[in-house]
């Protein structure tokens, strides 16, 4: 069998872990490491987008075009933000909706092909159907719009403690399926798929050319750790990739407290794991 590899294009920096360094260092850190692609993280101080307008596109384009780098996946906060999918009170929803949807333009304008989402949430002391709804509800007006702007929504599952919405690869197949639009497609996060005691190959068999990004990160399961720092293998996770064709990216969602305060490090680290893999 062939050596497990990966296009360097695919490793997706993300900036969550410089929450407390400017944009600029964040892109300056990522050429130095010899990323090519972003998964960009919108939050201050880095991105300000709210539920009246994003700001600054052209600027932040400008910046990372600079670099000599690529964004390619757009990422609105939407777990510590007011922010979600299964909004229920009218203010609420109208206010998701109008934040989701000034993402899905931010990221026509900065060139992107995705924006993350995930399914929401409901209150622990309601029905969990009467969530889903809103959820459902969300996510098909956010597709259409997603369509008009050229582009595709990626709904990734979450943890148990986050949801009792998409926390397994079922509820994501049942969601996407009822949903039923082509510009909501699925994508996998390693964290939430090794909580669910679930495998790569489990999310391949399920979606096949349907998974179109990932949030590829070690894990013990829990974590969102630098490869090498936790429990999986990284060459046996991209092997799963080669065997299914994955040649979408692989968001670098790195976001446990102990890599805030030399994240640039980490990341070059994290980089150096991966180049053992790389076809360049």
């Amino acid at each position: 069998m062939s050596k497990p590899r990966i296009r360097r294009e695919q490793i997706a920096g993300m900036n969550i872990h410089y929450v407390n360094y400017s944009l600029d260092y964040f892109l300056d850190a990522q050429q130095r490491a010899g990323f090519k692609s972003i998964e960009l993280w919108c939050a201050a101080p880095h991105v300000w987008l709210d539920h009246m307008h994003y700001y600054d596109a052209e600027q932040i384009a400008r910046k990372i075009r600079a670099r000599e780098l690529q964004v390619q996946v757009l990422t609105p906060e939407n777990c510590t933000y007011p922010y979600q999918f299964a909004a229920k009170e009218p203010e609420h929803v109208a206010r998701s909706f109008d934040y989701f949807s000034n993402g899905i333009r931010l990221a026509e304008d900065l060139g992107c092909k995705y924006m993350e989402v995930n399914s929401g949430w409901g209150y622990w002391n309601e029905d969990r159907e009467e969530a889903w709804k809103r959820s459902r509800d969300m996510l098909s007006r956010l597709a259409d719009v997603a369509a008009d702007h050229g582009i595709t929504l990626v709904m990734e599952s979450i943890r148990p403690e986050e949801s009792q919405l998409v926390i397994t690869v079922q509820d994501a197949k049942r969601m996407i399926d009822e949903v039923g639009n082509p510009h909501l497609k699925a994508m996998v996060d390693t964290c939430a798929m090794g909580v669910a005691n679930e495998t790569l190959e489990d999310w391949f068999q399920t979606f096949g050319d349907d998974v179109k990004h990932m949030h590829f990160i070690d894990g013990q399961p829990y974590g969102h750790l630098i490869w090498g720092d936790g429990s999986h293998h990284l060459g046996q996770f991209i092997e799963t990739l080669n065997k299914y064709h994955y040649e979408g990216y692989l968001g670098q969602e790195i976001t446990d407290g102990k890599y805030f305060e030399d994240p640039a490090m980490h990341d070059l680290r994290n980089m150096r794991n991966f180049e053992r893999y790389m076809t360049d």
